[in-house]
């Protein structure tokens, strides 16, 4: 009786909000599919996306992909447009520059805090995160520096090494996948690169030797390098793009 009279509570409302587990891992999995393809721009910045359309692309059910598309928008990734829908993110100029500028104070603060607080271990798993990277083709070959998500980014490791919840959340969540959809997609170019790759080892090289100072002052340099080279390009893209 008891256990009838607790589903009857059960409001249409709040059984809306439930998700079956089985859902949830439907919906992280093209969640995840989704993200990657807007960060490699295979759904195009500013592009319109529907849920019959990724319902068809991606063969799956409204219900995990509505809750896919709720989660995307909540990492900033697609946006609601009045009159329009759906589409992928598409920062003008300035909001880019802002974007940098909030990159630039936080990730030089991470580094900072990391040659305080990262362990040996910590900094070994670095090293070897950079060692991976070396041995792929795309930086062998000077055309790209494309880093996976989460543990396999140089960033998000430095992030995660600086003890700081209030910076992780900021970081590896809020603005994450934003950050990722423009430095993977603009920022490799003629020998940045490899640039980029050496200034990675460098951050290491002074996290490890404690010297925080150095660490702030490296990353800081890293990231105001990467938002000219990554403006540049997202501006001549913007350029080309009003001549269509």
């Amino acid at each position: 009786m008891s256990s009838a009279t607790s589903q009857q509570a059960v409001t249409p409302s709040a059984a809306s909000e439930i998700v079956a587990p089985e859902v949830r891992t439907l919906a992280e999995r093209v969640f995840n599919q989704l993200q990657d393809a807007i960060v490699r721009g295979e759904l195009a910045p500013g592009s319109k996306i529907t849920e019959p359309g990724l319902s068809k692309t991606y063969g799956i059910s409204r219900g995990p992909l509505r809750e896919a598309m709720r989660r995307l928008e909540a990492h900033r990734l697609i946006e609601r447009v009045p009159h329009v829908g759906a589409r992928v993110v598409k920062l003008s100029i300035q909001e880019l520059l802002e974007l940098f500028d909030v990159r630039e104070a936080l990730e030089s603060m991470a580094a900072r805090l990391a040659a305080e607080h990262m362990t040996p271990a910590e900094i070994a798993g670095l090293r070897d995160v950079l060692a991976l990277h070396e041995r792929q083709s795309d930086l062998k070959s000077g055309e790209a520096y494309y880093q996976r998500e989460g543990d396999l980014d140089f960033h998000y490791r430095i992030v995660q090494g600086s003890h700081n919840r209030m910076l992780m959340t900021l970081l590896c969540d809020d603005l994450y996948y934003l950050v990722r959809l423009y430095r993977t997609q603009f920022s490799a170019s003629g020998a940045r690169p490899q640039r980029a790759f050496v200034e990675h080892h460098r951050i290491v090289d002074a996290i490890e030797a404690g010297d925080a100072e150095l660490a702030e002052l490296l990353m800081r340099r890293h990231v105001s390098a990467s938002r000219t080279n990554v403006v540049d390009r997202y501006a001549a893209t913007l350029k080309q793009e009003a001549k269509l």
